[in-house]
């Protein structure tokens, strides 16, 4: 079942923020700017870029064969409040002081983050403010409001902390030598410090060797649909965010299946079309409610990747009950 706020102590006060989806199968993603000249512009065209791509991907009006039944808005409406339920998630960790460590670590240049988000019309709440600068216990909730914010503030952990995956996993061996050719690390602008020295530089979350192994389980076995690589390859901004809420999670003791169960809605929040398209395909294929799809399936390979979700996307239109709009959607990265 989807836990709601509802079901946190009232003494646990959480406040939100969002936006949309962004990767591809060829570990070689380049990108090619100049941090240099016109910093300004770049920045701001570059993050948003980076953070905001992944939400736009993929737009679809679901039509025809669903549309013409009886009470269609009801159920599409009902899908919607599945996916992205109303109160939001509870994922079962806590800020604890990471923000501030991010701060200190350089990942995070406050001002500029806080320009950033006044110019494109969603200034930092005072909560999200305090996340960064004081820390919180609170326990995190993922809502439609903060899901931006979430992406963001993750993107920076798993950019930053220091980790085996990025030392010596796929990202690494792909990059030949230029670790910031990729969306998740040049898509990076409002650092302290250039993205070289960022990458994977600071013990901002320790991790015991069996919380690694977890981390890197899930790790494994979690994709996006803005592209063909798991986490483990955390070439996009989605993917780099998701390395580190999994980060998080393992260090605060949460177990594979609620790691799982945490990236199936973070999945939702940060890809709502195409969480959509899946409820519908559930439904229409094995009448099953959002919620009562396994996670650990929903997240894999063949639901949630690039290539799997194109490939339920296309049944669901060649079925009838899908239509794909004019607009075309964006990628991840620059």
């Amino acid at each position: 079942m989807t836990k709601t706020p509802e079901d946190l102590p009232s003494d646990m006060e959480t406040k939100n923020e969002l936006q949309e989806p962004m990767a591809s199968p060829e570990p070689s993603r380049r990108i090619s700017f100049n941090p240099q000249k016109h910093w300004i512009i770049i920045t701001l065209i570059t993050f948003l870029a980076g953070s905001l791509g992944g939400f736009g991907i993929g737009r679809y009006s679901v039509q025809r064969e669903m549309a013409a039944e009886p009470g269609h808005s009801n159920i599409m409406q009902e899908l919607s409040g599945e996916i992205n339920p109303q109160g939001g998630f509870i994922i079962p960790v806590m800020y604890d002081d990471v923000g501030p460590k991010l701060l200190a670590a350089g990942a995070i240049d406050l001002n500029t983050f806080e320009q950033l988000y006044q110019q494109s019309g969603q200034p930092l709440t005072e909560q999200e403010i305090e996340i960064l600068t004081k820390g919180s216990q609170n326990q995190i909730v993922i809502t439609s409001e903060n899901a931006h914010f979430l992406l963001n503030y993750f993107w920076a952990l798993g950019l930053t902390n220091k980790n085996p995956l990025l030392d010596n996993g796929p990202i690494q061996e792909a990059s030949d030598g230029k670790i910031d050719r990729f969306a998740s690390t040049g898509g990076w602008t409002i650092g302290a410090k250039p993205v070289n020295e960022l990458f994977s530089s600071s013990a901002i979350i320790s991790l015991s060797a069996e919380q690694q192994a977890r981390v890197e389980e899930v790790a494994k076995a979690v994709y996006r649909p803005c592209c063909d690589n798991p986490t483990h390859f955390p070439d996009c901004n989605h993917g780099m965010a998701m390395l580190g809420l999994l980060e998080l999670m393992a260090s605060q003791n949460a177990t594979t299946e609620e790691m799982f169960l945490a990236a199936k809605y973070i999945n939702a929040f940060w890809f709502p079309q195409q969480t959509l398209e899946q409820a519908i395909y559930f439904k229409a294929t094995e009448n099953k409610n959002y919620e009562d799809v396994d996670a650990k399936l929903i997240v894999g390979q063949q639901y949630s990747s690039g290539s799997g979700f194109q490939n339920k996307h296309q049944w669901l239109s060649q079925n009838g009950l899908l239509e794909q709009s004019s607009k075309s959607g964006n990628n991840c990265g620059v």
